[in-house]
């Protein structure tokens, strides 16, 4: 497929042919929903946790007899049933990463990039050279194209003026190409690739 490649300032400057097998995908629902999952889940920190009697700081003495009291037979303050004592089967420090096969998360890509092209919410930007790295002038860029909530993925290595230029408007992300990934894609509306990104998805993904 055919499309039209622009300048970061809206002008025409060219055509680029998009490969089919990368953003001429079914829509899967499914596998979308499998990625973001396993997205969400292995960005997790898992550092919650709550004091086993083990991890309670105290005497470890019987507090009473065992028998002839009246009350509760007790072995330790540190158990649960006191006050400051342990928590039982509280939240212990894990991964809550999940297995997704590596074909399952490549097709993934490949359907949410289908999915923007076919919305017709892609853009093709042969660099991300601008005449005038300002936050103005990007802002300005931007409302040219009519970008409201757009995810700009460049080359190997980001145009750092560009990027400093970016980085203060609300709602917009730029990435490095080998940051693309399934989340950001889906959770912004427009997705803007330069020439060197398209390179490098469809060599990685065809």
């Amino acid at each position: 497929m055919k499309v039209t490649v622009k300048t970061i300032e809206n002008q025409v400057a060219g055509d680029i042919e998009l490969s089919e097998a990368v953003f001429g995908v079914e829509l899967r629902k499914d596998i979308l929903a499998r990625m973001v999952k396993y997205q969400l889940a292995k960005r997790r920190a898992g550092t919650h946790k709550t004091k086993g009697v083990s991890d309670i700081s105290g005497t470890t003495k019987k507090p009473w007899k065992q028998k002839g009291t009246g009350r509760a037979r007790a072995s330790s303050l540190r158990s649960a049933q006191f006050r400051g004592g342990a928590t039982i089967f509280g939240p212990v420090v894990r991964s809550h990463a999940i297995d997704l096969p590596k074909k399952v998360r490549k097709l993934a890509l490949r359907v949410a990039l289908s999915a923007k092209q076919a919305e017709g919410k892609l853009f093709v930007v042969d660099s991300l050279d601008i005449k005038e790295a300002k936050t103005k002038a990007v802002v300005s860029a931007f409302q040219a194209f009519g970008f409201t909530k757009p995810l700009i993925i460049g080359g190997e290595i980001l145009n750092e003026a560009f990027a400093k230029a970016a980085r203060n408007i609300k709602h917009v992300d730029i990435l490095p190409q080998q940051g693309a990934n399934v989340y950001d894609i889906l959770n912004h509306k427009e997705l803007v690739l330069t020439k060197d990104a398209i390179a490098y998805l469809e060599a990685r993904l065809s």
